[in-house]
C-alpha cells in the first residue's frame, strides 16, 4: 500500500492503518530500535510506540514521507528509553557513536536556535548529497540508524579497521566542509 493511501486510513481513523504501517515499514522501524537499544523487547516496545504516536499525529499531521516520519519517531523514542535505561549506568554503545560526531556538530546554544538548526539541517542535506551513494548510505547507516562499525563492515565486506577509517575520514570531511562554511566546532 502507499504512503498515502496509509496516511488516509489514519486521517479516517480506521485501525487498519497501524496494520498497513507495520507491513510496510515494521521492520525499518525494528532494526532502527534495535540498532539503538540491542534488545529485541525494548526495540519492539519503541515501534509500538511508534504506531501508538502516528496513530495521535496523524491527524493534524500529514507527513510527506512516512518511512522518513516513522524513522525519526522510533529513533527519538529508542533514544528516550535508552536514556531511561541507563541513566544511572555507564554504557559505551550509544555515548561512543554520539560522541564521534561531537567534534563535527556545533553547539546549538544561541538564542537563534530554531534558524541555525535548520540552516545546519539544509547544509547537512547538501553535504550528504555531495558523497558518493555508498559513502552516504555508510555514514546515514551508522550515525542515524546507529549501526555498529562491525555490522557495516561485514555487510560491506572489509574489516572492521577499514571500516573505522572509512567512517573517520568522512567525519573529517564533515568537519572541514563545516569550518569551511563558517560553523565553529
Amino acid at each position: 500500500m502507499e504512503d498515502l493511501q496509509i496516511i488516509d486510513l489514519y486521517v479516517q481513523r480506521n485501525e487498519n492503518a497501524i496494520s498497513e504501517t507495520a507491513k510496510k515499514y515494521g521492520a525499518f522501524c525494528q532494526n532502527i530500535a534495535v540498532n539503538i537499544l540491542r534488545s529485541a523487547a525494548d526495540a519492539e516496545e519503541c515501534v509500538n510506540d511508534s504506531y501508538l504516536q502516528a496513530w495521535n499525529c496523524i491527524p493534524p499531521q500529514r507527513p510527506e514521507r512516512l518511512g522518513a516520519w516513522l524513522g525519526k519517531v522510533v529513533r527519538n523514542a529508542a533514544i528516550n528509553l535508552w536514556n531511561k535505561n541507563h541513566r544511572k549506568k555507564r554504557y559505551m554503545g550509544m555515548e561512543q557513536l554520539l560522541g564521534e560526531l561531537e567534534d563535527c556538530i556545533p553547539s546549538p546554544l544561541t538564542i537563534e536556535r530554531e534558524l541555525e538548526e535548520r540552516a545546519l539541517t539544509d547544509f547537512l542535506n547538501r553535504w550528504l548529497a555531495s558523497l558518493s551513494k555508498a559513502d552516504r548510505m555508510v555514514f546515514v547507516r551508522r550515525y542515524w540508524c546507529g549501526e555498529a562499525v562491525n555490522d557495516l563492515a561485514a555487510n560491506y565486506k572489509v574489516t572492521p579497521a577499514s571500516m573505522a577509517k572509512r567512517m573517520y575520514r568522512l567525519r573529517h570531511k564533515l568537519k572541514s566542509a563545516l569550518e569551511k562554511e563558517g560553523y565553529s566546532i
